[in-house]
């Protein structure tokens, strides 16, 4: 099947010479083609360029953009989207000023979520995900990566991974599914956490393995978490069993996270609101994508990561939303993106490669979604009538998405 879109007036995110990612200076540079069209061969880009090259096509759907903006959707690298409650009773706490950390002592927090979970049937958890899925699909998103981490016991474990499983199996989305057993110690576990460390290794990633259900393997490296040396055993035994390591670090406290995490070739480090020259040195010449959770910064009143610093360095920076229930209620990649720019001082051009291309490397994807190349996915949006593409950070309450294409099909 064969798509036309035509009369784009500014088709942005382009790309003659497709790259991973964008780093440093390269962030800076956006490619865009004015008075253009788009052209979409079975799911794929077929063509693209200015209207006036445009010769003769027999295409099955014309599309008519109508002088409308056309962008590459969001990728979303960081996501928790799985999980049976929402937690605003302990939004109260906050304002109240208990800290993420007082909440998780007492039971709150993580575990809050796990024993809501565990209590879920699949089926139940499933639907609650596809219609959060479904949300930020029309808002622009079009591939995802869903970290399990709500269980921490095997089978509540193996439900949440799948129920991803699921979404990955009816959903037009590109998803990545990340097994996130060590995102917190359980109460009987207290006091002795070496013992969840060995079930989560022994236990549940020969079972997660064996049924195929991870592409990632996740830790929270932090204070008053999984130390380095746990996150270390961890991701070692995921690394066996064919999964590639991805980190939460440095949100509490410089915690050797970023280290543990380049040190295993993990495909990013996320969070980053703590962070000194040694983790920026670190990353330096690493494969591995420092990515920024600006949503979980903002409901949590955290310090922010130095994104400026860390591109003025020569890295490479992504954005993604960290949507669960406790730390950042909300996968809305258009308000991540306004909020790189207002709260972290990237420019558009920085931002918008931060939550399209460089989201998509860090959840492995980028050389299928994440720009406008020949050959991608056919995955982006239409946006409403806007004067530029620096109106999508500025307008920061107004959803500009008017249609999206995902695979080259309408949702």
């Amino acid at each position: 099947m064969r798509t036309l879109v035509k009369n784009i007036k500014e088709l942005v995110g382009v790309e003659s010479t497709p790259q991973l990612r964008k780093q440093g200076k390269e962030m800076a540079q956006l490619e865009t083609v004015k008075d253009a069209y788009l052209l979409v061969e079975d799911g794929k880009i077929k063509a693209f360029g200015p209207m006036s090259g445009l010769k003769e096509v027999n295409a099955d759907c014309v599309v008519d953009a109508a002088g409308r903006m056309v962008m590459p959707t969001f990728c979303d690298s960081h996501t928790h989207i799985v999980y049976a409650n929402s937690r605003e009773h302990e939004f109260v706490d906050k304002i109240r000023g208990l800290s993420y950390e007082e909440i998780a002592k007492r039971g709150g927090g993580i575990l809050n979520s796990a024993k809501a979970t565990a209590a879920a049937s699949e089926d139940e958890l499933y639907d609650m995900a596809k219609q959060r899925l479904d949300d930020v699909m029309r808002m622009g998103t079009g591939a995802i990566e869903i970290k399990s981490g709500y269980g921490l016991s095997t089978e509540s474990e193996l439900k949440l991974l799948r129920v991803i499983r699921r979404l990955k199996e009816t959903s037009p989305m590109t998803i990545k599914s990340n097994f996130l057993g060590a995102h917190g110690i359980p109460m009987e576990y207290r006091g002795h956490q070496e013992d969840y460390v060995d079930l989560v290794i022994n236990e549940m990633i020969p079972r997660v393995a064996d049924e195929g259900l991870a592409d990632f393997i996740d830790v929270f490296c932090d204070q008053g978490f999984f130390t380095v040396e746990d996150t270390a055993r961890i991701l070692e035994a995921g690394i066996k069993h064919g999964m590639r390591p991805k980190i939460h670090a440095n949100e509490m406290a410089v915690s050797g996270g970023v280290q543990v995490g380049v040190k295993y070739n993990a495909i990013s480090v996320d969070h980053l609101e703590q962070m000194g020259d040694a983790e920026i040195e670190c990353l330096k010449g690493s494969d591995t994508m420092p990515t920024i959770l600006p949503g979980c910064a903002f409901f949590l009143n955290l310090p922010l990561s130095p994104a400026r610093r860390m591109i003025e360095a020569g890295l490479p920076v992504a954005m993604a939303s960290d949507y669960n229930p406790g730390t950042s209620p909300s996968g809305n990649m258009q308000l991540v993106l306004s909020m790189a720019c207002i709260r972290y001082r990237l420019t558009p051009e920085e931002a918008i490669n931060a939550t399209t291309l460089n989201t998509a490397y860090a959840m492995g994807v980028s050389d299928e979604v994440g720009s406008i190349a020949v050959g991608k996915r056919a995955n982006f949006y239409i946006t409403k009538p806007i004067a530029s593409y620096e109106y999508m950070p500025y307008a920061y309450g107004e959803n500009k998405v008017e249609r999206v294409f995902l695979n080259g099909v309408e949702i």
